[in-house]
């Protein structure tokens, strides 16, 4: 594994307040360090140009002073004579005067030592510049006075300049390190404030891990940013989850409970049958009438415990023509009921394409009618009517009816919720068929609606979308 390898993993591992850190405080050095070396470099040319300007400005003195001092001035008349001199140049500057030879006859300042003489291109006036070493800036120009011809040259040390350069880079260097230093902490101080929901959140997710969903599940962060909408989806997910999960929880428990009644009534005829019941022809037969209804409901509350597992699901729903399956049921359940009545008021068109499965829709309208032929006083009269608009239909199933009581109303299409328990079990009755009608109409992004009164009957309706 390579060194870039190694550093990712080891990057990867640390926290989000670490990485934060890190980062910010990566960046801020970056550009802290990007910016200093182009201040320092600016810097320095800067300052170097001031040194070349120091210079120019020496030698601009020198020469005018010799070209001022006329046709009678001698080399003797300045080596006796100094102070002049002194007084052109700077102190950490040092000039000499050489004859045309190369000879050195006068020396100013002795601060500096002078590079071995060598013929120069010079021009025929001024002066030129060496600018090659990094120690000195130096500067020869021809000087003519009275009957003298020669030389002049002056050497500027940058010992200064250099100091001054090392003092920026220390002085740069350690305000780097401080603003490294402090931009890590500042980072990981922000970060730890701005991750303070998402430590939250994870404490959260550890208690519901451990505990499950005992404890309240509430972050106190109300920003709108990117985090509070992290949190928003959170809390709401886990609201679904712990719905979902009491809804589980219920549904064993009712499951469990309807289960064992038929299982304790077909255990007790069982256990009579096995003591002394099998020799009785008629204990016989009623023992394994009763045993078969209750393995027969059982296995009908199974039936409907699945189909309401597996229609939570939102599948594809095709067009179906209702009226058409509307229809089939009727004929179907005139066979199983032949007493009951069914009035089915067909709309002129004929046909009402709604998106839902037809085997949901027949799902549907059959618990529905059969509720409705099951729970009248007698002879069960029933009406089947529509009433159309531009975007839904909606199916009235109206009956005449026990009714149900205002109690009851807001809980028929629970799980397992029955009016009466001991009359509908008798009856056959699970308690799941409306819950399943309502599932299967929600997941056709129906709803469905119910009146009723005590006595005089109920009318279901159910609201579907129509094609478009």
């Amino acid at each position: 594994m390579n060194l870039r390898s190694r550093l990712t993993q080891l990057i990867a591992s640390q926290s989000l307040k670490k990485k934060w850190a890190i980062s910010s405080a990566t960046v801020i050095f970056l550009s802290f360090t990007a910016m200093s070396i182009i201040l320092y470099i600016a810097l320095g040319g800067w300052l170097y140009q001031q040194e070349e300007l120091e210079v120019n400005r020496s030698m601009r003195d020198l020469t005018t002073f010799f070209e001022s001092q006329g046709s009678y001035l001698t080399v003797q008349d300045i080596q006796e004579n100094t102070g002049l001199l002194t007084s052109i140049v700077d102190k950490d500057q040092t000039v000499r005067l050489l004859n045309s030879e190369g000879i050195e006859l006068l020396k100013i300042n002795n601060t500096s030592t002078f590079t071995v003489f060598d013929e120069f291109d010079l021009p025929s006036n001024g002066y030129i510049l060496n600018t090659s070493d990094s120690t000195a800036i130096s500067a020869i120009g021809h000087v003519q006075f009275g009957r003298f011809t020669g030389y002049v040259q002056l050497e500027h040390p940058l010992q200064a300049f250099q100091s001054i350069k090392t003092y920026i880079l220390i002085a740069m260097m350690l305000f780097g390190i401080c603003a490294l230093l402090l931009s890590g902490w500042i980072g990981y101080l922000l970060a730890t404030y701005l991750l303070k929901p998402l430590q939250e959140l994870k404490m959260t997710m550890d208690d519901v891990a451990a505990h499950g969903f005992n404890k309240e599940l509430a972050i106190s962060y109300n920003a709108k940013d990117e985090i509070g909408e992290l949190v928003f989806v959170y809390e709401s997910m886990m609201s679904k989850l712990k719905s979902s999960f009491e809804q589980q929880q219920q549904f064993m428990a009712d499951a469990s409970h309807e289960l064992r009644t038929p299982i304790q009534v077909v255990e007790g005829h069982l256990s009579l049958l096995n003591r002394w019941g099998k020799n009785d022809p008629k204990i016989l037969e009623e023992s394994l009438g009763i045993s078969l209804r209750e393995v027969k409901q059982m296995k009908m509350l199974i039936d409907e415990m699945l189909e309401l597992a597996r229609g939570e699901q939102i599948e594809d729903r095709p067009p179906t023509n209702i009226i058409k399956h509307t229809k089939e049921i009727i004929e179907e359940l005139m066979q199983v009921h032949p007493k009951a009545r069914i009035e089915h008021i067909i709309p002129p068109d004929d046909e009402i394409e709604v998106l839902i499965s037809s085997i949901s829709y027949q799902q549907i309208i059959r618990n529905i009618l059969t509720n409705a032929i099951l729970y009248s006083k007698e002879q069960a009269f029933i009406s089947i009517s529509y009433e159309r608009t531009i975007e839904k239909v909606v199916v009235h199933v109206k009956d005449q009816g026990i009714g149900i009581a205002p109690e009851h109303v807001s809980k028929i299409f629970n799980r397992f919720y029955r009016v009466d328990s001991a009359r509908s079990r008798n009856l056959g009755g699970s308690g799941l068929g409306l819950s399943i009608v309502k599932m299967l109409i929600e997941n056709a992004g129906g709803s469905i609606q119910i009146t009723s009164k005590e006595e005089i009957g109920s009318t279901f309706s159910i609201i579907l979308p129509l094609t478009k």
